[in-house]
């Protein structure tokens, strides 16, 4: 008799079900696993909202991205790995063969692939993940907290996209999960960090993930008087933008001194558009870098921070739900009343 499998699809803007479908067997290569946690995250509360996402996921389909769980079916040819193998699963695979790959850039492969489907029971794991973005689970590593290697792993790509030296003057636009992540792994590095946010809670949450000053700005006005007196005071190395807000790219501009960098890395919503100072860009010679994503190289790195303890992962849990609870959690997130919200498909609603 087939297992069963309970598993969240997105449905449409802001429709969600919680479907009970066949749990199919894995095909050549693949792998079939048991979740243990799943994680919900700003990118799921945006293609909530919005219905979709143009390149991760189809609608309707299974919903959800950052995971960790048991293997228990295995197909043919799988090597290297057996059942109840405790795993965590990167949410995309490069195919290794274009010269994005090639270059070590394989987020910006040129046939990427992704994976959907975190709020369930079971997922199938296609052969190309299998052998490219399956990870081992260190033994001491809470399931809850491995699902977080999606996010972290995409904050350390951002963290070697800079090349920072020691002791670098960073302010960070957003106290989301991205943000706090940031200034959590930039802290540990000794940079002196500062987190920019609307939101007290969030601020606080940054002091606690090691922001040495925190800034209460208006998500509404561009360029509010905090921001103004700090770059009439000479301004920051780095900004590091974490929001998807074009206000807040337009700040993070403003906020660094002559040399400085600027990390965009919030994703803004298509045929955004945003307006820069060309004089200032040029003749004070700013470095503005896009950042997307993750590799496997971050990936692996951020399950070692994770499971080293290196990062306050526990800070960004503020809640735990069953998989009948996912709507109400990216509420939660929507009303700045959650970071982000541990999925648990054993709890019972």
């Amino acid at each position: 008799m087939s297992e069963l499998n309970r598993v969240v699809y997105l449905l449409g803007p802001e429709r969600v079900e919680l479907r009970e479908v066949t749990a199919d067997d894995p095909g050549h290569g693949e792998i079939r696993v048991r979740i243990s946690a799943a994680a919900t995250c700003g990118t799921d509360v945006k293609v909530f909202l919005r219905g979709g996402h143009p390149r991760m996921l189809e609608v309707p389909g299974p919903f959800g991205h950052e995971m960790a769980g048991v293997i228990e079916a295995k197909g043919g040819s799988v090597a290297g790995w057996k059942e109840g193998d405790e795993v965590v699963i990167a949410n995309s695979a490069s195919c290794g063969e274009c010269a994005a790959c090639g270059s070590h850039r394989e987020n910006l492969c040129s046939d990427l692939h992704y994976l959907n489907g975190a709020y369930g029971e079971r997922i199938i794991v296609p052969e190309r993940f299998v052998r490219r973005s399956l990870y081992r689970k260190p033994k001491d590593l809470a399931p809850r907290i491995a699902a977080l290697a999606e996010p972290l792993a995409c904050v350390m790509h951002g963290v070697e996209l800079m090349g920072l030296s020691d002791s670098t003057e960073v302010i960070v636009f957003g106290g989301g999960p991205i943000g706090l992540l940031f200034v959590n792994a930039l802290s540990h590095r000794g940079h002196h960090v500062v987190l920019a946010d609307p939101n007290r809670a969030r601020l606080d949450a940054g002091e606690r993930m090691g922001a040495t000053a925190t800034i209460e700005v208006d998500r509404d006005v561009e360029s509010t008087d905090a921001i103004r007196e700090l770059a009439s005071r000479g301004g920051f190395d780095v900004a590091i933008e974490a929001t998807g807000s074009p206000i807040a790219w337009s700040d993070a501009v403003r906020s660094v001194r002559p040399g400085g960098t600027v990390l965009l890395f919030g994703g803004c919503a298509p045929g955004t558009t945003v307006s820069l100072d060309t004089h200032r860009v040029h003749y004070s010679e700013l470095r503005l870098l896009g950042g997307y994503h993750h590799r496997p190289k971050t990936f692996a790195m951020a399950i070692e921070l994770l499971a080293d303890h290196r990062i306050a992962a526990s800070v960004l849990l503020s809640d735990e739900r069953p998989l009948e609870g996912v709507e109400g959690a990216l509420r939660l997130m929507i009303a700045r009343k959650a970071l982000k919200v541990s999925i648990d498909p054993l709890l019972t609603a």
